[in-house]
């Protein structure tokens, strides 16, 4: 009952937190309003969160990955993957042996293998955070992909490599040569794994629907449960369950790509995705903020604020977090500083707003706080995780203090950058609606000239499908003329009167139920039909 009690005070604190956001005139973060909120559950409220961490890590992390390989645009990544890798893996392993040995220096007390291990924790990105931060603030469309597909890349490196470090402080053991096998090794069974896991089941499931048609709450319970077998296939088996999940992620686009799916399937599980996300990274905040409680005001065991005091750790995160930033921009730096193309489009000035805004966007969020939370209580013999205490404060310390430093400078920065192609997107949105509405008028061409004059409905139908094509017909004409801005400005319009009809329609509608002129379900029915016309001009603003 305790526990049930605990997990309902959390999603209505995630809920409270999300009204916060809204309705704050100072337009804040939502994780530090999150933060902030944990932090008043754990201190004045008293809620006390007992954690294990390796039920934390199995919870949180494989839905995450999951959801990112799953949302992230393909297209962009792949055709991006060499910036990608080089962020992703490179950077993180860049990071983390210039962070392990900077932690060790400027920590003495901390064990050698523990910082390493803080610093894989440290080195992942978080995208939900960037996006909290930046608020309306658009990124350009080919920095936000490289962006994303780093931060889905580096989270799997990053965790892989904290567990390798975590595994020489429990072992007591580290080789360089068996690490690099053993990281090749587990990285291939785990995207083997996750490749396999989702082609599995969503061939399984179409074959299923094919036989006794499409069930929509399977199909979407099943792609909540896909990341958590593959994660735990892939463990089982001695691979990487982080890369299981992301791979599996990915693989299930494509596993969607070849089979058609009906849309409410589609438009509710993108609904109860985008829920789990947000209460998932919601809770992990909060518990961010009860956990900063419990540090700075109960016992630290080995690391007490009496030995450090609150000015000393607040430098070693202050420090930690400016020698991140610095890696990170030289990585970032060089291969602009010698990219003659990128150099002459951005000039001086562009190349150092650019680095400067990839070097702030790379603020640490929910995986680094589910991994660091995530390191063991006691060792094999019994005896503390050595520096453990200190590894979360520091973590936490520079979770807070990256998102600050975004929150105060990465908006102003986006706003300053110069437009070149390399920062823009290269779909063809245009094209893409042009030739789809092409696709719509030629099938209806079709169904017109195959109607007989001697079908008593043939007059009906004709003049249902001749008023579609008018509509296609209009979609082409103003997408041909993408430069007068008078079609552009008159469809604009257009949009807000339809918005201003559907909007008078459901009041309307609630009206008939309020004075029982209509029943619940034609009144769902109704309302469903003109919340779905709603959201499709609104998905074409």
């Amino acid at each position: 009952m305790h526990y049930v009690v605990l997990a309902l005070v959390l999603l209505l604190a995630v809920a409270v937190s999300g009204m916060i956001a809204r309705l704050s005139p100072l337009r804040l973060p939502l994780p530090l309003i999150q933060i902030a909120a944990g932090a008043l559950l754990g201190g004045p409220l008293g809620v006390e969160i007992p954690l294990d961490p390796e039920i934390f890590f199995l919870l949180f992390i494989p839905p995450l990955l999951f959801l990112d390989g799953w949302r992230i645009p393909k297209g962009a990544f792949f055709r991006d993957l060499r910036p990608i890798l080089t962020l992703a893996v490179g950077l993180v392993i860049f990071t983390v042996v210039g962070m392990g040995f900077f932690i060790h220096w400027l920590v003495p007390s901390m064990p050698l293998a523990v910082s390493f291990a803080v610093a894989a924790i440290l080195a992942p990105t978080d995208p939900v955070a960037v996006s909290a931060v930046r608020g309306d603030t658009p990124v350009p469309p080919r920095m936000h992909h490289i962006l994303e597909g780093e931060a889905l890349l580096n989270d799997a490196s990053g965790l892989d490599l904290f567990r390798i470090a975590v595994a020489a402080v429990v072992t007591g053991s580290f080789s360089l040569m068996e690490t690099a096998v053993g990281f090749v090794w587990v990285a291939c069974v785990g995207v083997a794994i996750g490749v396999a896991v989702s082609f599995v089941c969503g061939y399984a499931l179409r074959g299923l629907a094919r036989i006794g048609g499409e069930d929509t709450g399977v199909q979407i319970l099943v792609s909540l449960l896909l990341p958590f077998a593959a994660y735990l296939a892939a463990e089982h088996l001695g691979g990487s369950g982080i890369l299981a999940a992301a791979t599996a992620g990915i693989a299930s686009h494509y596993v969607n790509l070849h089979g058609s799916e009906l849309s409410t399937t589609r438009m509710e599980r993108r609904a109860v995705w985008n829920m789990v996300q947000g209460v998932m990274n919601g809770v992990i905040f909060l518990l961010l903020g009860e956990q900063l409680v419990r540090i700075f005001t109960g016992d630290l065991g080995e690391v007490r604020l009496s030995h450090f005091g609150v000015g000393v750790l607040l430098f070693y995160v202050a420090a930690i977090t400016a020698a991140l930033l610095a890696l990170r921009f030289i990585w970032v730096w060089v291969p602009l500083y010698f990219s003659k193309p990128i150099n002459i489009q951005l000039g001086r000035r562009g190349r150092l707003l650019l680095v400067t805004a990839a070097s702030v966007a790379g603020v640490r969020g929910v995986i680094t706080l589910a991994g660091v939370l995530s390191l063991p209580l006691l060792l094999p013999d019994g005896s503390p995780f050595p520096a453990r205490h200190l590894a979360v404060v520091i973590a936490t310390g520079v979770i807070l203090l990256s998102l600050l430093l975004a929150c105060l400078t990465l908006p102003a920065l986006i706003r300053r950058l110069p437009t070149t192609p390399q920062l823009q997107t290269l779909d063809d949105e245009l094209g893409a609606r042009q030739t789809a509405a092409r696709a719509a008028i030629a099938r209806l061409e079709s169904l017109r000239s195959g109607i007989e004059d001697s079908d008593g409905d043939a007059g009906i139908e004709r003049e249902a499908l001749d008023y579609l094509l008018e509509l296609y017909r209009r979609r082409l004409t103003s997408g041909d003329s993408e430069n007068d801005d008078r079609i552009w400005a008159l469809a604009g319009v257009e949009r807000q009167f339809r918005l201003a009809a559907l909007a008078a329609e459901r009041d309307q509608l609630y009206q008939l139920r309020f004075r029982h002129q209509i029943d619940d379900e034609l009144h769902r029915k109704l309302v469903l039909e003109v919340d779905l016309l709603e959201a499709s001009l609104g998905s074409r603003g």
